[in-house]
């Protein structure tokens, strides 16, 4: 059974038991492979922590260490399984940002999915958040208030994909108008701290964009890849919709369950 669970493998291990066209809605934020400069090598790797793992920066067991190649590889290997597993008219909503040592990796693997998969960016949706934090300690970056989801779908459902933007008027023509929703998406930073994720997601966040491009009811299945601390769960668990959750790291599975038990 798949659904309403956290599976402890990599996303590709899950995606690999589900049938085709099985999800409704792709909701993720992938890692952001910003913890190494462009084309190097120099990383966290060798700080060893006291607990038998390696203390890296934002997770317990997982480091950004691809260099931007691998990272595009990585990308469209798993724009291609999204393909597989989404539902007509189905979307992904990918939450991605880029560091100050790597500002080229993010924009390089979107041109990867649009290029070398079956999918089109729809739209940008921009993520403000309520602070800035950590500080950029760039000498010349700014300081960024926000993040980016880009709504993904297949590029012949561009005009086709599912929304939930109501009909407000319908012209003599037979022309429908729909109703105003801003690119511009406000929500808290997270949920609050994990103490195996220092990168956590918002489920303010999540239950927003649900609300917009998610069937809202009891069969839909919304999949997150990179599950972390349960927040697309938490943000499922809300709305009444059901998931199914991918994370290597034990810890942060068991740390969602239980978590999922106090919202349920």
């Amino acid at each position: 059974m798949l659904i309403n669970k956290f599976h402890n493998e990599n996303c590709f291990e899950t995606m690999g038991k589900m049938n085709d066209n099985m999800i409704d809605v792709v909701l993720t934020s992938p890692f952001y492979n910003t913890n190494i400069k462009a084309g190097k090598r120099k990383t966290l790797l060798n700080t060893q922590s006291k607990r038998g793992h390696y203390d890296y920066v934002r997770y317990d067991i997982h480091c950004d260490v691809m260099s931007n190649d691998e990272y595009c590889e990585f990308t469209i290997k798993l724009f291609k399984e999204y393909n597989r597993i989404l539902k007509k008219n189905g979307c992904v909503l990918y939450n991605i940002s880029y560091g100050n040592e790597n500002t080229e990796g993010m924009f390089r693997a979107l041109n990867s999915i649009i290029t070398q998969t079956d999918f089109t960016v729809a739209d940008c949706i921009i993520w403000k958040k309520s602070n800035a934090l950590p500080n950029n300690c760039s000498s010349n970056r700014l300081t960024r208030l926000t993040e980016f989801v880009f709504v993904f779908c297949r590029k012949d459902e561009l005009k086709t994909f599912h929304s939930n933007k109501k009909i407000v008027s319908v012209r003599k023509t037979g022309q429908k108008m729909y109703e105003n929703i801003y690119n511009i998406v406000e929500a808290k930073n997270n949920d609050g701290p994990c103490p195996f994720n220092k990168a956590t997601y918002s489920s303010e966040l999540c239950e927003k964009l649900l609300k917009i491009y998610a069937p809202i009811n009891q069969d839909t299945i919304v999949y997150d890849s990179f599950m972390g601390s349960g927040t697309t769960a938490v943000a499922c668990a809300k709305l009444g919709l059901k998931f199914i959750g991918s994370e290597i790291s034990e810890s942060q599975c068991v740390y969602s369950e239980n978590r999922l038990k106090q919202v349920l």
